[in-house]
C-alpha cells in the first residue's frame, strides 16, 4: 500500500523529482521505422549507423507472417549497439533502446507505453505501420519521427502525414537504394517527407538531429526558449511571410506557428531564431516551405461520421423545407484544404436528396489560402488508400477509378467551385444556407475569431446554419448564433441588429480611442442637444436597470446600477445572476423566470437589501421588450427604490403648545410643498410627453435614415460579394479552360501520332473527328466534320455501315468485321460505343486496322506447315532417300539411308555419292547424270551400292530431277530400295 505524503520526512521533496523524471520520459524523441519486403537489410544498415547514446527510442514495425515466430530481434541485435527487444504488451519505452513489433498484432503508443492490439479481423487491409505512426504522432507530437524503408504497397503514407501535421520529422529511403520501392514511392509522392536518403544517411541524419537543442531540453532549458523569447523575430518572420505569400499570420495562434518554426530550424541545423530569420532572407524558397508547414492539410473524407449524420438529420431537412426550385442552395466551406471535406458535404447532400437532387440548384463554394491545395481539390484525384475510409457503395457511385487512384465524379465536381481566398481579409460569399468551417478556428487568435464569426453571421441567410469542428465553439458570441446541436457544434444564425459595414482588412493592434473618433470640426446640432436632454432626464428620473436576453446575459446598462449589481470575483461574466448582489439573487431569479415564462411584465415590491450597515427597500420590475423579426426575446429589468420604514417613536404628552403649532406648520408646509412638487411633476410630465413625442419623431426619422444607410451598406456588401463570386467562378472557368485545352492538345497529338484510321461519330451519325490516316482510306477532307457518314464515299467496301453503327449505339456492344479497300488491302473494322465519363452513349468510334501482314503471315504459315508434312514423309520413309547435286555432293540423307549404308547424316553430308557406287558402275552413273541434265526421263533400274563396311548390296533405284526457282535442273533426288 503506498505511503501517505506525510509518512516520510523527505517525501515532499522527492515527489517533484518523480514528476520531472516523468516529464523527461515524455520529451525524448521516439522514432517509428516501418518496412515490409526488403526491410531486414534496410533495418540493418540503419542500425549500424546509430550510436548507443542518441537519446532516442526506436520502434521497428514490419509486415510479418502471422503464423511464424519472428527472428527479427535476434538478427537486428547483432547489428545494433543498442539493446534490441521484442515488444510485450505494456512495455514502457526508454531512450537508447530498439523495440521490434511481434507478428500478428497491431501496435499503439499511449503516454510512453507500447500496447499490442489484436490484429483486425475481416478482409480489410492490415496496416500496422499506419496504425503505429498515427498513434505515435498523437502521443509525441513534435517529438515523433517517422522513417519509411523498403516495402511494397502504400502502408505508412497516412501515418507519415499525421506525424508531419503534429510537427514531427519524416524520412523515406531513396527509391534507387530500396529493394522494393513501393512504400517509399507512395509517401514521397504524397509530399509527406522531409528527407529522402539511403538507410546509412538516415542514421547519420538522426544522430545530427538528436544533438539539436530542440530535442535535448536538458542542455538548454525548456525548448520553447528557442522561439518564444524572440517576439520581435517572430514578427519579422510574419513580415517576410506576408511579403512572400500575401498572408498575415500575426493574429493566428502563435503556439502552432512556433512549433512549425522549431521544426524548420531542426531541419536546417539552426539553433537560434535570429539565425533562422537571416536564413529566410537569404533563401526565399524556405518561406514557401514554412508557409506549407503552417498550412499542413490534414483532412479526410467523412471525418467524424456522426457530424455528417447530424447534417442529414437536422440541417438538410430545414434547408430544403419550403424552398422554391428557383432559389439555389448555397454552401460555403472555408479552409477547405485539398477538398475532402467539400466533397464529403456534397456526397452527404446528394444522398439525402436522393431522386430529388435534380430539382435543386446546388452551389458549393470552397476556399483556402493554399493555392497548391486548391489545385488538388479542383482535380479531385485521391490515392487508393481512400478505400479504407469510404464505403464501397459510395466509392462506386461517386468516384471513378484512375491509374493514380480515384477521382470524384464530374457531377459532383461541377457543383463545387474552388477559389484561393482568405476568410479573414477577403470579402465573403453571401446569402448562404450553410457554412461548414471545421478545424480552422482553433488556429486563429481571439481577434481573428471575432472577425470571422461576424463575417459568417453576415454571410448567412436568417435562420441558416454554421457548423464548426468538435474542438471549436462560438465562445462569447451567443448573441450571434444559437446552439442547435451542442455535441456536433451546429449553430443557427440569430436575427440581431445589423452591424456596421464590414471592413475586410485585418483589425488594428488596438482599438481607436475616443479622441481619435471625435470630430471637433462638427458643431453640435439640435438633435445632439435633444439627445443630451433626454440623457439627463433618464439619468435623473428613470430607475436604473439593465437589458438582458433570454440567456440572462446583460446587453445594456441603464442608469446607476452600482447599488444593485457589481462585477463578481473570478472570470469576467455579464450574467445577471452572477453580477447581482447576494440579497437580490433569489428574488431576481424568481421575477425574471416568471417574466420569461409568461412573456409579461412582473413586479416585486419590498425587497430588502443591506446598505451601509443597515437595510434599504427596493422594488423589482421586469418588462418584456417587443422586437420585429424572428422571436429573440429581450427584457428590461428595473431597480426602483422602495419606501423606507419610519423610525417608531413614543408621543410626548408633555409637549408644549408651541411645539404642536410648529408641527402643524411644518405639516402645512409639507402639504404645500407636496402640492407644489405635484404641479412641477405634472408640468414635467407634460414636458416629458412633448419631449417624448419629439424624440419619437426624431427617432423615427433617424431609424429611416439608419435603415436607408443599412440598405446601402448591404447593397454595397452584396455587390462586393457578388463580384468576388464572379471573380471566383471566372478563375474556375479559366482553370477548366486550361484543362480542356491541355486535354484537346493531348488528344490531337495522340490521334496524329497513331498510324491507325480512326473516325469518331456522334449519336446522329455525323463525323466528329478523324485521324490523318483515315483521310486517304475513307476519302475524307477537313470540311467533312459535321457531315453524316452516309454522305461519304469511302475507298473501303463496307456493307450497311449506317446499320452497323446504329446497332452498336442501340445494343451498346462492339462489333468487328473484315473489309477490303479498292487496292485489295484487308482491314479489320472495329465499331465501339463512344462513352462519356458519366457512362452515357453519345456515338461510336470506328477504327481500321490493316491486316495484310497478318494475312501474308498466315499464308506463309500454311506453306511451312505443308513443307513440314513433306519433310516428315521423307524423313520417315521406308526407302532410302537422298539428294545430291550434279557434282555428286550429298545434300540430304534420311533415316533409312543411314540404316542401309551405315553412314550417319553428319558423315554422309561430307561425302560424294561416288563412295556408294561400285567401280564397275561409276561410268554408268556419270552417263545417267548427263542424261538427266538434258531432261531425259530415266525409268527405275537395278544397281549395286557399297556400304560403309564394304558390303555390296543390290538396290532398286529411282531418280528424279529437282528444279530451281528459275525452272532449271539443280539437283537429283534418289529413292533406293534394297532387294
Amino acid at each position: 500500500m503506498p505511503k501517505k505524503s506525510n509518512s516520510h520526512p523527505h517525501s515532499a521533496e522527492q515527489k517533484p523529482d518523480v514528476t520531472l523524471a516523468h516529464d523527461r520520459d515524455q520529451t525524448f524523441p521516439v522514432v517509428g521505422v516501418g518496412a515490409s519486403a526488403g526491410g531486414l537489410d534496410a533495418f540493418t544498415k540503419l542500425l549500424k549507423n546509430l550510436p548507443a547514446d542518441t537519446g532516442m527510442a526506436f520502434v521497428l514495425v514490419q509486415h510479418l507472417d502471422p503464423k511464424h515466430v519472428s527472428l527479427l530481434p535476434e538478427l537486428l541485435g547483432r547489428a545494433s549497439s543498442m539493446p534490441v527487444a521484442e515488444i510485450t504488451d505494456g512495455t514502457r519505452i526508454e531512450p537508447n533502446h530498439v523495440y521490434v513489433m511481434p507478428p500478428n498484432y497491431s501496435l499503439a503508443l499511449l503516454h510512453g507505453v507500447l500496447h499490442l492490439m489484436p490484429r483486425p479481423d475481416g478482409l480489410g487491409k492490415h496496416l500496422p505501420i499506419d496504425d503505429f505512426l498515427s498513434s505515435l504522432a498523437e502521443d509525441r507530437n513534435s517529438n515523433a519521427i517517422g522513417v519509411i524503408l523498403s516495402g511494397t504497397a502504400s502502408d505508412g503514407t497516412l501515418g507519415m502525414k499525421a506525424i508531419k501535421f503534429a510537427g514531427g520529422i519524416t524520412f523515406a529511403q531513396s527509391e534507387d537504394s530500396a529493394e522494393y520501392d513501393g512504400m517509399p514511392h507512395s509517401v514521397i509522392s504524397a509530399g509527406h517527407v522531409d528527407f529522402v536518403l539511403t538507410p546509412e544517411e538516415i542514421g547519420k541524419e538522426l544522430v545530427r538531429i538528436a544533438r539539436h537543442p530542440y530535442l535535448r531540453p536538458e542542455e538548454t532549458g525548456p525548448r520553447g526558449e528557442l522561439v518564444s523569447g524572440g517576439g520581435d523575430n517572430l514578427n519579422k518572420i510574419f513580415v517576410l511571410l506576408r511579403s512572400r505569400t500575401g498572408n498575415d499570420f500575426t493574429y493566428y495562434k502563435h503556439s502552432t506557428i512556433r512549433r512549425r518554426i522549431k521544426r524548420r530550424m531542426v531541419l536546417h541545423q539552426l539553433e537560434k531564431i535570429e539565425d533562422y530569420v537571416k536564413y529566410l532572407q537569404k533563401q526565399p524558397g524556405e518561406l514557401d516551405a514554412l508557409f506549407q508547414d503552417i498550412l499542413i492539410n490534414v483532412t479526410s473524407f467523412f471525418r467524424d461520421p456522426e457530424t455528417f449524420d447530424a447534417l442529414q438529420q437536422e440541417v438538410f431537412p430545414a434547408l430544403i423545407e419550403k424552398r422554391s426550385a428557383e432559389q439555389p442552395l448555397r454552401i460555403w466551406v472555408p479552409g477547405c484544404s485539398t477538398g475532402e471535406e467539400v466533397y464529403s458535404v456534397a456526397i452527404a447532400l446528394l444522398e439525402f436528396l436522393g431522386d430529388r437532387a435534380s430539382s435543386f440548384h446546388i452551389q458549393i463554394f470552397a476556399s483556402d489560402i493554399d493555392d497548391k491545395a486548391i489545385d488538388i481539390a479542383r482535380q479531385g484525384i485521391y490515392p487508393e488508400s481512400i478505400r479504407d475510409v469510404i464505403a464501397p457503395g459510395r466509392l462506386q457511385r461517386f468516384f471513378i477509378k484512375t491509374p493514380s487512384g480515384y477521382q470524384i465524379s464530374k457531377i459532383i465536381r461541377d457543383m463545387c467551385v474552388f477559389a484561393v481566398q482568405s476568410v479573414v481579409k477577403d470579402p465573403p460569399f453571401s446569402r448562404l444556407d450553410l457554412i461548414c468551417c471545421r478545424n480552422l478556428m482553433i488556429y486563429l487568435g481571439a481577434v481573428l475569431q471575432k472577425k470571422v464569426l461576424h463575417t459568417f453571421h453576415y454571410a448567412l441567410r436568417p435562420g441558416r446554419f454554421l457548423m464548426l469542428g468538435t474542438s471549436e465553439t462560438i465562445g462569447s458570441f451567443a448573441d450571434l448564433f444559437a446552439t442547435v446541436d451542442k455535441k456536433n457544434k451546429i449553430y443557427v444564425k440569430k436575427s440581431v441588429a445589423s452591424l456596421p459595414g464590414y471592413d475586410f482588412s485585418i483589425l488594428p493592434h488596438a482599438p481607436m480611442s475616443a479622441a481619435d473618433q471625435a470630430n471637433p470640426a462638427r458643431a453640435p446640432s439640435a438633435l445632439d442637444i435633444q439627445h443630451e436632454a433626454e440623457r439627463l432626464i433618464l439619468t435623473t428620473y428613470a430607475p436604473p436597470g439593465v437589458i438582458i436576453n433570454q440567456d440572462l446575459q446583460i446587453l445594456h446598462f441603464r442608469g446607476q446600477t452600482g447599488p444593485y449589481i457589481e462585477p463578481s470575483p473570478g472570470s469576467a461574466s455579464l450574467n445577471l445572476l452572477k453580477m447581482a448582489r447576494q440579497d437580490l439573487v433569489l428574488e431576481l431569479r424568481s421575477v425574471v423566470n416568471q417574466a420569461i415564462k409568461e412573456r409579461n411584465k412582473v413586479r416585486k415590491e419590498g425587497v430588502r437589501i443591506r446598505n451601509d450597515g443597515g437595510y434599504r427597500m427596493v422594488n423589482l420590475q421586469v418588462l418584456p421588450l417587443s422586437e420585429e423579426g424572428p422571436a429573440e426575446p429581450h427584457y428590461l429589468v428595473l431597480f426602483e427604490p422602495g419606501s423606507e420604514a419610519l423610525a417608531s417613536a413614543q408621543p410626548d404628552a408633555a409637549t408644549p403648545d408651541a411645539t404642536n403649532l410648529r408641527i402643524q406648520a411644518l405639516e402645512q408646509e409639507r402639504l404645500s410643498s407636496r402640492e407644489y412638487m405635484q404641479s412641477i411633476i405634472e408640468e414635467q410630465e407634460a414636458t416629458n410627453e412633448e419631449l417624448q413625442s419629439a424624440n419619437e419623431e426624431i427617432q423615427s426619422a433617424n431609424e429611416e435614415l439608419q435603415s436607408t444607410n443599412e440598405e446601402l451598406e448591404t447593397a454595397k456588401e452584396e455587390l462586393q460579394s457578388t463580384n468576388e463570386e464572379l471573380s471566383t467562378i471566372n478563375d474556375e472557368h479559366e482553370n477548366r479552360n486550361q484543362e480542356l485545352m491541355s486535354s484537346n492538345n493531348d488528344l490531337a497529338n495522340l490521334l496524329a501520332s497513331v498510324e491507325l484510321a480512326i473516325v469518331i461519330l456522334s449519336d446522329d451519325l455525323r463525323i466528329r473527328r478523324f485521324t490523318p490516316t483515315a483521310k486517304a482510306l475513307l476519302n475524307l477532307i477537313d470540311a467533312d466534320i459535321g457531315r453524316p457518314i452516309g454522305n461519304i464515299r469511302p475507298n473501303v467496301n463496307i456493307l450497311d455501315l449506317e446499320k452497323q453503327v446504329r446497332e452498336v449505339i442501340d445494343t451498346m456492344s462492339a462489333q468487328s468485321s473484315e473489309v477490303q479497300d479498292r487496292d485489295g488491302r484487308c482491314y479489320t473494322l472495329s465499331i465501339r460505343p463512344y462513352k462519356t465519363l458519366d457512362n452515357r452513349i453519345e456515338g461510336v468510334v470506328m477504327s481500321f486496322i490493316n491486316i495484310d501482314s497478318t494475312k501474308e503471315a498466315e499464308r506463309i504459315h500454311r506453306i511451312l506447315q505443308q513443307e513440314r508434312r513433306l519433310a516428315a514423309v521423307v524423313r520417315d520413309s521406308s526407302d532410302a532417300v537422298t539428294v545430291q547435286d550434279f557434282a555428286g555432293r550429298i545434300l540430304a540423307w534420311n533415316r533409312r539411308a543411314q540404316e542401309m549404308y551405315g553412314y550417319t547424316e553428319e558423315e554422309a553430308l561430307q561425302l560424294n555419292i561416288s563412295v556408294l557406287t561400285s567401280q564397275k558402275n561409276q561410268e554408268e552413273m556419270r552417263d545417267l547424270i548427263e542424261r538427266l541434265k538434258r531432261g531425259e526421263h530415266i525409268p527405275p533400274f537395278k544397281t549395286t551400292r557399297i556400304t560403309k563396311d564394304g558390303r555390296e548390296i543390290n538396290v532398286w533405284l529411282t531418280v528424279s530431277v529437282l528444279l530451281g526457282e528459275s525452272g532449271n535442273p539443280t539437283s537429283l533426288s534418289t529413292t533406293e530400295k534394297e532387294f
